[in-house]
Parts: C-alpha cells; sequence; structure tokens
C-alpha cells in the first residue's frame, strides 16, 4: 500500500458557493479543477495523486457534516498552514481553531467550510 487515502470528497448544499470557495482557498497551490458532471467539482494537484472533490449528494437528500469527520491538507510549514487558515477565514470558513502547536510534532489549524464541513491544515 502506498498512501492510506488518495481521495476525499464532501456534501455540498451549493455547489457554486462551495465551488467559489475552495477555488479562492486553492489559487495559490497548482491545482487543475474540473466538472464532470453537474453535481460536482474536482481539484487535483499537479504531479499529485491525491483529488478532492465536492459533490450534492446522489441520493438527493441534503449534504450533512459527518460528526467527528474532518479532511486533512497537508502543508510544507508553518507558515503555509497560518496562510491558508487566514484565507479560509477570509472567505467565509468559521474558526475552529487557531494555528499552533498540538503536540510536539504537529502544528495545525482548523475551519469549518461553507457547509460546516471540518477541515485541517497541518504539518
Amino acid at each position: 500500500m502506498k498512501k492510506i487515502a488518495t481521495y476525499r470528497t464532501l456534501g455540498t448544499n451549493n455547489l457554486e458557493s462551495a465551488k467559489s470557495f475552495y477555488d479562492g482557498l486553492f489559487e495559490d497551490i497548482e491545482t487543475m479543477s474540473f466538472s464532470p458532471n453537474d453535481r460536482s467539482w474536482f481539484w487535483v494537484i499537479k504531479g499529485d495523486d491525491s483529488m478532492f472533490a465536492i459533490f450534492i449528494p446522489y441520493d438527493g437528500e441534503e449534504a450533512s457534516v459527518g460528526n467527528g469527520s474532518m479532511t486533512g491538507f497537508l502543508m510544507n510549514s508553518e507558515q503555509e498552514v497560518d496562510d491558508i487558515y487566514a484565507k479560509a477565514v477570509s472567505l467565509g470558513a468559521t474558526d475552529e481553531g487557531a494555528p499552533g502547536r498540538r503536540t510536539k510534532n504537529f502544528y495545525g489549524a482548523y475551519v469549518r467550510d461553507l457547509d460546516g464541513n471540518k477541515l485541517v491544515f497541518y504539518i
């Protein structure tokens, strides 16, 4: 097994607002985005095998936040964590924990996106 997880999706109830949020969040990262249909958007990092996507649920029910669920974005430095956290908040994310050292080997910052999905930016 090369990696545990390289593909993550989050539900949204407003695809255009979620797309704008993540486009803004990822604007300084070399990503490519595409929409294979009218219910989803995907972002991939050039040269990497990871993928992130937002979806309007296919079952027709409203998207909901998973209690205990979180999506992590690995950054390259504490400064990158600080910067993307600030960007997320400026784009409308809700603070869930300002950047800081949680353990000797973990520096992270937490937000909730526009749909309430919990994100962590970390090194």
